[in-house]
Order: C-alpha cells, then sequence, then structure tokens
C-alpha cells in the first residue's frame, strides 16, 4: 500500500486500511478490462461512485451508513483488482472468501455495520444497473445484450448517466475521495 501499510489479504485488519489507498487503488483499477471507449478507461472509483448513485436514486433518503455501503461496495479491489464475474463464479467460495474478509475489514475501520439483506439487495441491484449503463455506454454492447447479463435497463437521471463518463485518473481518485468526505461528514 502507498500509505506504507501492508495488509494481509487472509486475515486483513482494520487498521491496515487507509482510505487513500483505497481511492488510489480502484482509480487505477479499469472496469471492462479496459476495453472501452474514449483516452481513459472507466475506472471501479467511478463504478463506485456510479453504484452509490443509482442506489441513491433507488432509494431517496439513505443514510450516511447506506451511502457509504454503496460507495465502499468494491472497496476490497483496490487489493484484489477487478477480477471478472465468471472468473469469480469458477474460482468460487476462494475468492468470495478473500473478499468477503476485506469488505468487513473495511466496514470495520470505518464504523459501519454489515449492511441488512434488503439493502444488500439494493446494493447488488444498483451494481447491476450500473454494469447496465455501462456495458451500453461505454463497453459497445447493444441494449439486448446489456440485458441478457446484466437484467434490463431502468430509467435514470441525466446527471446519474453522466456518471458513466471515463475520466483521468488523478479526477476519479479525487471524486472518490470527495465524495467519501461528504457522506462520512453527513
Amino acid at each position: 500500500m502507498l500509505s506504507g501499510r501492508r495488509l494481509d489479504l487472509l486475515d486483513p485488519s482494520p487498521l491496515d486500511i487507509e482510505l487513500a489507498d483505497i481511492a488510489h487503488g480502484l482509480a487505477r483499477v479499469a472496469r471492462w478490462n479496459g476495453q472501452t471507449a474514449g483516452e481513459h478507461v472507466f475506472s471501479v472509483a467511478q463504478h463506485s461512485l456510479l453504484v452509490e448513485a443509482v442506489g441513491r436514486h433507488l432509494r431517496p433518503g439513505c443514510t450516511r451508513a447506506e451511502g457509504l455501503e454503496l460507495l465502499l461496495h468494491d472497496a476490497p479491489e483496490y487489493v484484489i483488482g477487478d477480477i471478472i464475474s465468471p472468473l469469480k463464479g469458477a474460482i468460487g467460495d476462494a475468492y468470495r472468501g478473500v473478499e468477503r474478509r476485506l469488505l468487513s475489514a473495511i466496514r470495520r475501520r470505518f464504523g459501519l455495520p454489515a449492511p441488512d439483506p434488503a439493502f444488500a439487495r439494493l446494493v447488488k441491484r444498483a451494481d447491476r444497473i450500473a454494469a447496465h449503463v455501462e456495458a451500453v455506454q461505454l463497453a459497445g454492447f447493444s441494449e439486448s445484450e446489456a440485458a441478457r447479463y446484466f437484467g434490463r435497463a431502468e430509467p435514470l437521471p441525466e446527471a446519474v448517466l453522466a456518471l458513466a463518463e471515463p475520466w483521468p485518473t488523478a479526477a476519479a481518485q479525487a471524486r472518490y475521495l470527495d465524495r467519501f468526505t461528504t457522506l462520512a461528514a453527513a
């Protein structure tokens, strides 16, 4: 980690997790294997911002903890990378176990409870909706292809859709940090 901390993936400690490391890493992990249109990759940091915005659209009035849960839902990927879903499925519980332990440590680090099952489903739904938007707007999927993999499109405000635009790495990192700071202060 850039903070100088060493994170044990098998037994991660909340004390070894720094927001700056998460933002730095997620801004540099490309979604869609980097195969998106434009000069810049669409990063996991940007995807996380999109998921948070979609989640707030689906559930106006999210609490501080719920907003942070949406934003941090893919935070483990700052360490283990954005392993595509088919590979995650093939690896199975081994990958999911590492991801669960990291997310648990991240939640403890930032004082967040594990979400209740209904909110966890909302996070997954927001994640799929964001993936659909990204697939069509950035990765060259047709609407029918995106619907097959991520479910059908849902109407979203233009301000939310505008987040599906690749940004320079530094901008993605700064916007992720800014959004976290705003949510944490709420």
